[in-house]
């Protein structure tokens, strides 16, 4: 049993949205994701998918994406992305699958730790922040804070957060976003969104004892990440 991550699968199985426009790296890109999927992760095994899933405006199209997922091993938990215009209603989709569980003002359970979280936003002092960039990211602070308050009542003390958006800006300063993750002495942080030459603001400092893990699937060269510290025996 080991618990990985992986983000960004941007799936279009059910449309015309080639990858490849963006690097000859994404050609076919949903079949290597499938490939090193399956030699890698065990139905017993959990993996964390950090938004941006897939390119459908409607559940209705979202659905040819959202059953490949739900056919390759493992249990999944899921946030949304900034293109995940196909998520509808939390309830609903926590009721579609038996592997497959989203989060939005809850969490899920691997082991001994709470997996909470949301899809996060641009944050405060990036290049052409606005006024509405600062509303969205109010009410995702609120969505952070009440997905960890959920566990934190049932008692939980240790804790793994997904976000979409990095937790920060272009020039790694503080936001809401970290100022919650130390609130709640949260462990790792998973999150992805950033592509191409953005990768190069990729953040994994850990000297407030959180470790930040970027895993945009084309950062991992299409591979799950392992994240838990107890690997698989």
């Amino acid at each position: 049993m080991a618990l990985y991550a992986i983000s960004d699968l941007h799936l279009a199985l059910s449309g015309d949205k080639p990858m490849d426009v963006f690097g000859d790296r994404w050609f076919k890109h949903d079949e290597n994701i499938k490939n090193h999927w399956m030699d890698i992760i065990k139905e017993e095994d959990t993996v964390l998918i950090a938004g941006d899933i897939s390119w459908s405006i409607n559940i209705e199209e979202g659905l040819t994406d959202l059953n490949w997922i739900h056919e390759l091993p493992g249990q999944k938990i899921l946030i949304r992305g900034n293109h995940d215009y196909w998520w509808n209603s939390i309830t609903k989709l926590n009721k579609m699958y038996s592997d497959m569980h989203f989060i939005q003002n809850n969490h899920f359970i691997y082991k001994d730790y709470a997996i909470c979280g949301t899809r996060g936003w641009i944050c405060p002092f990036s290049d052409a922040f606005t006024e509405r960039d600062e509303k969205i990211y109010q009410r995702e602070l609120i969505r952070l804070r009440l997905s960890l308050d959920t566990a934190r009542v049932k008692g939980f003390e240790k804790f793994i957060v997904m976000l979409h958006y990095p937790p920060t800006n272009d020039k790694f300063q503080d936001s809401g976003f970290i100022d919650i993750l130390r609130e709640f002495k949260v462990e790792k942080v998973i999150y992805g969104h950033l592509h191409g030459s953005f990768q190069s603001r990729v953040t994994e400092d850990s000297s407030d004892g959180i470790e930040y893990l970027l895993t945009s699937c084309d950062f991992l060269n299409f591979y799950p990440l392992l994240i838990d510290t107890n690997k698989r025996k």
